[in-house]
């Protein structure tokens, strides 16, 4: 049975989620602030973190932070802050997606489903990558729709390779700046928005309304989930 730590000051809210995720079958603990998370985080060990942003004393965005730099546990943020920069930032210290208040229990459970079938899937990836059609062999840096070879340069491989390793999951442009780092590539996020370009201009039947790659709008892209 995996276990799911939910972190929420509000009592009622964190008694849903774990009613909820404890009908779907999960293993549930609770904290109601940040240093009891930390520490049932490094006891229990959970399989994933239900993190809310606004905690009283450390805050969720620094739980977070402790939480990558010691693990690599998936969180999924839950918040009542609507601003982008919050997702972002979330996004960018290493969570692996976002609920916003107020919030449906069952999108929750299936957001906790995805995200865990998603580091399944990232920890039993080997050589070659399949996204719907297409295959990615990883070692030889090569890729094929339907069998036919689509060249790629490196940065545009680094990046469809980084994407389709985890379906479904949200990639800042900040993160796949770091995903290209070494490769020769412009250092500010919005070249990333150049070369998705390109790539759906070489992988997609209709680069207007791509498969494979989608955009996140407002916080940055993912590959489809199958």
């Amino acid at each position: 049975m995996q276990t799911i730590l939910v972190v929420d000051d509000e009592r009622e809210i964190a008694q849903i989620a774990r009613d909820y995720l404890q009908h779907a079958g999960f293993a549930v603990i609770t904290a109601s602030d940040g240093s009891h998370a930390l520490e049932l985080a490094r006891a229990r060990q959970p399989d994933l973190v239900v993190l809310d942003l606004g905690l009283p004393g450390i805050d969720g965005l620094d739980v977070a932070r402790t939480l990558r730099r010691e693990s690599l546990v998936p969180i999924i943020m839950l918040t009542a802050r609507v601003e982008e920069s919050d997702r972002l930032l979330g996004l960018e210290l290493g969570a692996d997606d976002y609920v916003t208040k107020p919030f449906s229990p069952r999108e929750l459970v299936a957001r906790v489903r995805a995200v865990l079938r998603r580091a399944d899937s990232a920890a039993a990836i080997g050589d070659v990558v399949r996204l719907a059609d297409l295959t990615i062999d990883l070692p030889r840096m090569k890729v094929a729709r339907h069998r036919s070879p689509v060249e790629l340069t490196p940065t545009e491989f680094q990046l469809l390779a980084t994407l389709a390793r985890q379906p479904g999951r949200v990639f800042t442009r900040a993160q796949l700046l770091d995903a290209v780092r070494g490769i020769e590539v412009e250092s500010f996020d919005r070249a990333i928005d150049t070369h998705i370009k390109n790539i759906r201009r070489k992988l997609e039947p209709d680069p207007r309304n791509p498969r494979y790659v989608l955009t996140v709008y407002g916080i940055g892209y993912k590959a489809a989930e199958s």
